[in-house]
């Protein structure tokens, strides 16, 4: 339903975003306000978590049709997908050193009220 919602906001707005991407932002917004509750996606998210390998297969045997466009563009491609996967393993670093460092700081405040 908000994948939903996010394409229509898309069709209506003429975004140059796809609208699943607006739909997560809007299901990010949702749970950051309380609309909608974790526990309420947690189950679903998980179980698909889980099994997040096997929606790499059509895009992999997609890919195999590509061998001509790879050929031709695939330094490029390379070059593309290796600055990526760094921006997002530094991203992702960042934001768990951030998150835990808040945690600690959460779980001192708590030790130093109790005293």
């Amino acid at each position: 339903m908000i994948n939903e919602l996010g394409t229509f906001i898309v069709n209506i707005l003429h975004i140059p975003v796809p609208g699943n991407i607006i739909g997560m932002l809007l299901l990010l917004i949702f749970l950051l306000t309380g609309i909608i509750q974790l526990k309420w996606v947690d189950i679903g998210a998980s179980l698909l978590n889980r099994h997040l390998s096997f929606f790499f297969i059509p895009i992999s045997v997609g890919l195999m049709t590509l061998g001509s466009i790879f050929m031709s563009s695939g330094i490029r491609l390379l070059f593309i997908l290796v600055l990526s996967a760094i921006i997002g393993i530094i991203g992702t670093g960042l934001t768990s050193q951030l998150l835990a460092k808040k945690r600690e700081v959460s779980s001192n405040e708590q030790h130093y009220h109790s005293v």
